[in-house]
């Protein structure tokens, strides 16, 4: 088994590496000092596990594993930290273990053997979103082979076209897979569905406008319009009245 480091503490990375490699039938597949470099890792080369710290600079442990998490073939995430407060959080990312530092051999074992069997993540469908599940703070999404994070309050909207979702945000555009009602149930209480194939993010809403074939929302900051199914048009204006 595959396994990748994930800590922003060289000690504390050298300390699994060790351990790991004692053991029998696993291997470290690399290291990463922050979130955003395991993703990369993960998504350009094959790892079974992920070791991951939660308090670390930039993207943290949590937000990374919410990330992995929706990837076609997830690895198993087990975190490692020096707190417990974050115990109930982590498992929402359908994180197997959670270690306590100083990481002892026999429970990194136990958490590595349980790692083996499927886990939640592993068994759903593709980008599906169980309720209960901390929102994500970024959106991930790769442009010409590169990974981009996106600020979920950066977002103006998302608008589906078959199997890809347009995500429009402040610095352009990017593709990504997730299904649209995932989305909505992920973020519902930042953006408001406004038709079968798109949401928009309520804090850049700055009115309606009317056009020959039906009304469209109109954004603060960019001059993009979405057209309001009939459907929505009633939530819509009550939403704009009383803004």
């Amino acid at each position: 088994m595959k396994v990748l480091i994930v800590d922003d503490e060289k000690p504390a990375r050298d300390r699994l590496l060790r351990m790991i490699s004692s053991l029998d039938g696993y291997e470290v597949a690399g290291q990463a000092d922050n979130g955003q470099k395991a993703i990369e890792v993960t998504t350009s080369s094959q790892v079974d596990i992920v070791l991951m710290d939660i308090r670390m600079p930039g993207l943290d442990g949590i937000q990374a594993a919410l990330h992995l998490s929706e990837l076609k073939q997830p690895p198993a995430v087990i975190f490692t930290t020096a707190y417990s407060d974050h115990a109930l959080e982590a498992f929402k990312t359908h994180a197997v273990d959670y270690l306590l530092k100083p990481v002892k051999k026999d429970h990194l074992l136990s958490a590595l053997q349980a790692a083996q069997k499927p886990t939640r993540a592993q068994s759903e469908q593709t980008g599906e979103v169980l309720s209960g599940i901390e929102a994500r703070q970024h959106i991930c999404a790769r442009v010409r082979g590169n990974l981009i994070l996106v600020k979920i309050e950066d977002i103006y909207y998302f608008q589906a076209d078959q199997k890809y979702v347009t995500v429009r945000h402040r610095d352009g555009e990017v593709l990504i897979e997730d299904a649209l009602k995932n989305l909505e149930k992920e973020f519902g209480d930042r953006f408001v569905r406004i038709h079968r194939n798109a949401l928009i993010n309520l804090r850049f809403l700055a009115g309606m406008r009317a056009q020959d074939d039906g009304q469209y929302v109109r954004f603060n900051e960019i001059d993009d319009t979405l057209e309001i199914s009939r459907r929505h048009l009633p939530s819509i204006r009550k939403i704009i009245k009383n803004l």
